[in-house]
């Protein structure tokens, strides 16, 4: 029996090119886009639906608005979900993986302890942002501050000062690495809807980020001068908390109550090694000649998913089997590392969906010709949008996904070089950093664990997280000017 289904699933790729029944003027389909947004913020913000039921519904009613043929409507969101799971679904679960893999371990709490005790007492900020640095590119951000929070109320206790003072600047960098730096959703998703090199995003969004944690430090160290109201939970946690919390494994995994966290050099390399496996791919792509037989071998060595595959295994020989996990405990690491990213995966699918839904009725193309009459830059719209998406509506998944989605036709039409095209991604994913309140699930994870109110959030995280958005988008507008400059 032939299911009505299975040929949008299995031939949407092979499908014939779909076009509106009706072409629409610029004027009208400009109008049914904002429409579809701010129906969008309107279903997320006040009647509280989940992102991706959200986005999807959207897409639908603005591919019927646009005047797809209904027969088309399902073919068009097969197509775009294929299209963008295709290149980021397994990138972000081996992403995850990883970092479980080294949450698990203790290997946070060892670079913590390292750091803190190469640096001394006296710069625990510092260090603890240092840590940040290192733990946010392979950890999600509010795994990475629950899991270092231990740590930052020990020290807390030991300073007698509040736990925003160790770590505020430490969640800044944290933050900012997550909405920038692949392996992370967010960044990974906007990268796939452009087409965009995922080395030349590592290469150029770490660059970047390396003065960001400086600016991390010092603005929150100008904000800590300030004493804040430490709330009663979290003040009674803090006093739990004494010096042996420093060098305890904290987890209940594999061998949490005999084994020592692994060595900070391993967790180290196992963070750095599919950085610096990309980075060599992609420095061989750009300089060996495409007809040399050396060029597909860094192409391959340096593809993203191959670089996070070989990662992953080495995790498992130099966390596991040296550590003597057993196989079933492995595997449940393995496991459930995969259930906390299925909404984020959701939430990238659909917005794969409403790419291709803009981009099949015209509405992309309209937009990007509108820019080209109005003069603005792509780059400094794409930031603009995905600080308001952000502002509005919380996720910085789902600002990044909805922003690359109406920028496509403009980005895709315009002649950009690869750098430049990936300088245009991290620009919209550091629009996402800027002004995390009260809409933002990671504003209510800082609130919560450091002990902070409401309005002390407002004054300090909201603040912080706006200023490293605006500098990182400056300091990625510097990137556009000399890629652009040397033409790469």
């Amino acid at each position: 029996m032939n299911h009505p289904i299975l040929p949008l699933l299995v031939r949407a790729a092979d499908a014939p090119a779909i076009k509106p029944a009706v072409e629409l003027g610029t004027p009208l389909l400009l109008t049914i886009a904002a429409l579809g947004i701010a129906v969008l913020l309107v279903m997320i913000i006040r009647f509280k639906i989940q992102a991706f039921v959200a986005l999807l519904t959207v897409s639908i009613m603005v591919a019927v608005a646009a005047q797809i043929p209904l027969k088309d409507v399902f073919t068009v969101v097969a197509n775009g979900v294929g299209s963008t799971m295709g290149k980021v679904a397994l990138l972000i679960a081996l992403g995850a993986v990883l970092g479980r893999m080294i949450e698990v371990s203790g290997g946070v709490q060892s670079l913590a302890t390292h750091f803190t005790n190469k640096l001394g007492a006296k710069r625990v900020a510092v260090a603890l942002t240092a840590v940040g640095f290192l733990v946010a590119i392979p950890v999600f951000f509010e795994v990475g501050v629950i899991v270092l929070v231990p740590i930052v109320y020990a020290f807390a206790k030991i300073a007698k000062v509040h736990p925003v003072k160790f770590g505020l600047p430490m969640a800044g960098i944290m933050l900012s690495i997550h909405v920038a730096v692949p392996p992370h959703p967010g960044i990974v998703a906007g990268a796939g809807v452009f087409g965009a090199d995922i080395g030349l995003i590592t290469l150029i969004s770490l660059i970047i980020c390396i003065p960001l944690g400086f600016l991390s430090y010092w603005v929150a160290s100008i904000m800590n001068r300030k004493d804040y109201e430490l709330l009663p939970s979290v003040k009674a946690q803090v006093e739990e908390f004494g010096s042996d919390a420093l060098v305890k494994v904290g987890h209940d995994g594999p061998g949490a109550a005999t084994q020592a966290p692994p060595r900070p050099g391993l967790i180290i390399f196992l963070i750095a090694a599919p950085i610096v496996q990309i980075l060599l791919g992609t420095v061989g792509t750009l300089t060996i000649p495409k007809d040399n037989s050396w060029y597909g071998l860094a192409a391959f060595v340096g593809n993203p998913f191959f670089a996070l595959l070989v990662a992953v295994a080495l995790s498992f020989f130099l966390l596991a089997v040296r550590r003597n996990w057993s196989l079933k405990e492995t595997g449940e690491i393995f496991e459930g590392a995969l259930p906390p990213i299925a909404s984020i995966l959701m939430v990238v699918a659909a917005g794969g969906v409403f790419g291709e839904v803009l981009r099949t009725s015209g509405i992309g193309a309209a937009l990007s010709q509108t820019l080209d009459h109005l003069g603005l830059p792509v780059i400094a719209l794409g930031f603009v949008i995905s600080l308001a998406l952000r502002a509005a509506q919380g996720s910085a998944t789902v600002a990044i996904v909805t922003t690359t989605g109406l920028l496509t036709s403009a980005v895709m039409e315009g002649g950009y070089t690869p750098a430049q095209i990936a300088v245009i991604v991290i620009a919209i994913g550091f629009g996402s950093l800027g002004l995390s309140h009260v809409t933002d699930a990671g504003f209510w994870t800082v609130v919560r664990y450091y002990g902070l109110t409401v309005s002390d959030g407002l004054r300090t995280w909201t603040v912080l997280t706006t200023v490293l958005g605006l500098a990182g988008f400056a300091l990625t507008f510097v990137a556009w000017i000399l890629v652009g400059g040397l033409g790469v």
